[in-house]
C-alpha cells in the first residue's frame, strides 16, 4: 500500500488523481488532503476515499473551522490546517510514499521541498516549479536522493520513451502539442481573438488559465523548460512539434535515428496512474475509454510557426539567459494571461509583455529560491505596470 499526500485535490489533477485512488484502493491510500476553497467538493471526496485521510488544509481560516464542525458530525478524526502553512504541515506530519503537487504557481514549491526532504517520490504536476525553480528543486532532489516522476502527459510521454535506455544513446526528445484553438489562423487573425475563442481548445478539458497558455503556447514553453531541466538536455535537444490529433503525447529520438513515441487517449488519469505505480502498469480505472488507433484514421505533424507563437521563442531565450530568467517567463506568462483573461489586454500583447520583462531583467545565475522568488515578484509588478501604463 501507497501513502500519497496530494495537495491541489479540488482542481482537474487532483480530482482525477481521486478517481485513481479509489479505482485501486488496494494498491494506494491518500494519508493527507490539501484544497483552496472547494471544501464542498473535498467533503465528497473524503467521503469517497475507503481509507480517510488524517491531515487536511484549506485556503481559509473560516474553512477550517467549518471542516472541523464537519468532521465530528461524521465521527472523522482528521488534523485541520489553513493557508500555505498548511499544506506544508500536512506534508510535514503525514506519512507519504509519493507526493502530489496539483497547486498552480509558486504556492507549491514549499510544499513540494518538504515532500523532497521526506525522499518521497515527487508526482510531478505542477511544472512551474521546475520552469521557476528548478535550480533549487532539483538540487534538493539530488542532495536527498529521491526522484521526480512528471504527471502532465508530454513529460509522462518522453519519460516512458525513456525507459531501459541510456543518457548517451539520446539524440533528442520530441515534445508535440496541439497548436491550440489558433493553429491554423494567421497572424492578422490573431491580433483580435476573443477570450471566448482562446477558452475553446480542440482536444483537452481544463481549466481557463491552462487552456489560454495552449492557445499561446506559452504552456509549450514552460514545458521546453521543464524537459530540459527534468532530463539534462541541451535546449536545441527539445524539437517541438505540433500534432492536432493530441495522441501522440511525445516521444524520443535515439542516435540509430530511431523514434519511439508515446500514444493513448485524451485523459490525464494514465500519465497520472504511471506516475503513482511506477515502475509498474497496472489496470486503467474505468474513466479511462477503449482505445482504437484504427478509429483514429491518421497522424498529422508540422512544425511550429514562432513568428505567429513567439512564446516559444521565449521560452528558448529565458533558458539561454538561465537563472532568475526562466522565473521570470513563467511570472510574467502568468500576470499577462491573467490580463488577457480579464480583457485587459490583446490576445498577442501577451508575449510582447513576457518579451519586454526578460529583456529588462537583470539574470541571477545559480539564484538561491528567495532570489527566484523575488524574480517572481520583480516580474509580476514589472507586467502589471507596464499594462497599467502601455508597453512604452
Amino acid at each position: 500500500m501507497k501513502n500519497i499526500i496530494l495537495i491541489g485535490s479540488t482542481g482537474s489533477i487532483g480530482t482525477q488523481t481521486v478517481d485513481i485512488v479509489n479505482g485501486h484502493s488496494d494498491l494506494f491510500q491518500i494519508t493527507a488532503l490539501g484544497a483552496g476553497k472547494n471544501v464542498e467538493l473535498m467533503k465528497q471526496q473524503i467521503l469517497s476515499l475507503k481509507h480517510k485521510p488524517k491531515f487536511l488544509s484549506v485556503e481559509l481560516e473560516e474553512d477550517k473551522k467549518k471542516l472541523e464542525v464537519w468532521l465530528g458530525e461524521k465521527g472523522l478524526d482528521a488534523k485541520v490546517y489553513f493557508g500555505l502553512d498548511g499544506l506544508t504541515k500536512i506534508v510535514e506530519q503525514a506519512d507519504g510514499d509519493i507526493f502530489l503537487g496539483a497547486l498552480l504557481g509558486a504556492k507549491c514549491i514549499h510544499p513540494t521541498l518538504a515532500a523532497i526532504k521526506k525522499k518521497m517520490r515527487i508526482a510531478l504536476a505542477n511544472k512551474e516549479i521546475i520552469v521557476a525553480a528548478g535550480p533549487v528543486v532539483l538540487k534538493e532532489v539530488e542532495k536527498y536522493q529521491t526522484e521526480v516522476l512528471p504527471v502532465d502527459s508530454e513529460p509522462s510521454a518522453i519519460f516512458q520513451c525513456l525507459q531501459g535506455n541510456k543518457q548517451k544513446q539520446i539524440k533528442e526528445l520530441i515534445l508535440t502539442c496541439s497548436g491550440g484553438p489558433f493553429r491554423t489562423f494567421t497572424k492578422e487573425e490573431m491580433k483580435n481573438v476573443t477570450v471566448e475563442q482562446a477558452l475553446k481548445h480542440p482536444t483537452w478539458n481544463m481549466g481557463k488559465m491552462i487552456t489560454l497558455d495552449s492557445a499561446t503556447l506559452v504552456n509549450k514553453g514552460r514545458e521546453l523548460i521543464e524537459a530540459v531541466r527534468l532530463f539534462s538536455m541541451r535546449p536545441e535537444q527539445v524539437k517541438i512539434v505540433i500534432h492536432p490529433q493530441s495522441i501522440v503525447h511525445s516521444g524520443v529520438k535515439y542516435t540509430d535515428e530511431s523514434e519511439i513515441l508515446q500514444v493513448g487517449p485524451h485523459n490525464m488519469r494514465i500519465p497520472i496512474q504511471y506516475a503513482l505505480s511506477y515502475p509498474e502498469r497496472i489496470e486503467k480505472v474505468p474513466e479511462v475509454d477503449y482505445f482504437d488507433l484504427v478509429k483514429i484514421g491518421r497522424f498529422d505533424f508540422e512544425q511550429p510557426d514562432m513568428e505567429r507563437f513567439p512564446a516559444l521563442r521565449l521560452a528558448y531565450k529565458s533558458l539561454d539567459m538561465d537563472g532568475t530568467a526562466t522565473a521570470v517567463f513563467n511570472a510574467a506568462a502568468e500576470t499577462a494571461t491573467a490580463a488577457f483573461l480579464e480583457k485587459q489586454i490583446k490576445f498577442m500583447m501577451m508575449p510582447e509583455f513576457i518579451e519586454a520583462a526578460l529583456d529588462a531583467h537583470r539574470t541571477v545565475k545559480n539564484p538561491s529560491l528567495d532570489q527566484i522568488l523575488q524574480a517572481d515578484k520583480w516580474a509580476r509588478d514589472f507586467v502589471d505596470e507596464k499594462i497599467k501604463g502601455g508597453l512604452e
